[in-house]
């Protein structure tokens, strides 16, 4: 259990966290959100890289249940309900190409799996979330999804110093 707890704790306050920020939009292009909520890819890529794919999917099942309840106290329940599909949806494919791709240059998984889940996990949530509430969601989405790429790249470095390093890797 002790394994579970940080990555569990960090996804769990990361997505309540992002579904209170996502409903301030910064601009028509971006909310608070899009700054948090990419940091969920890189805790379920870690998970999957240090303990396996059946550990990094507990942790989704298991942080997709406490986020919900947290986003329903904590935002909407619309918001809850959106992120919620959006989340589970995306995270579990990410831990399915990761798992795929891992063993390939040290980049290439969390790359792949984060800009795969991200498409997804975005396309979902604003849907779902804002379609027909008068905020640009379209927008949104496109903004969200631009940062999540730019994002996914940036946190390469992150990801690779915390992995652990084997010999295989490290010749990659």
């Amino acid at each position: 259990m002790r394994l579970l707890f940080p990555p569990l704790a960090a996804m769990t306050g990361l997505v309540a966290l992002s579904n209170v920020l996502v409903q301030y939009p910064l601009s028509d292009w971006l909310t608070w959100g899009a700054f948090t909520y990419p940091l969920c890819f890189l805790v379920t890529d870690l998970t999957n890289r240090m303990h396996g794919p059946a550990m990094a999917r507990r942790i989704v099942y298991v942080g997709f249940a406490a986020a919900v309840v947290l986003s329903i106290l904590l935002a909407t329940p619309r918001i809850a309900a959106a992120s919620g599909l959006a989340f589970l949806t995306a995270q579990l494919l990410d831990v399915t190409v990761f798992d795929r791709m891992r063993h390939r240059a040290w980049w290439q998984a969390p790359l792949a799996s984060s800009m795969i889940g991200s498409a997804i996990d975005t396309t979902l949530f604003f849907s779902l979330a804002f379609y027909g509430t008068g905020l640009p969601w379209l927008t949104l989405a496109i903004g969200d999804f631009l940062w999540k790429a730019t994002f996914a790249l940036l946190m390469l470095l992150p990801f690779r110093l915390m992995m652990p390093v084997t010999a295989s890797q490290a010749a990659r």
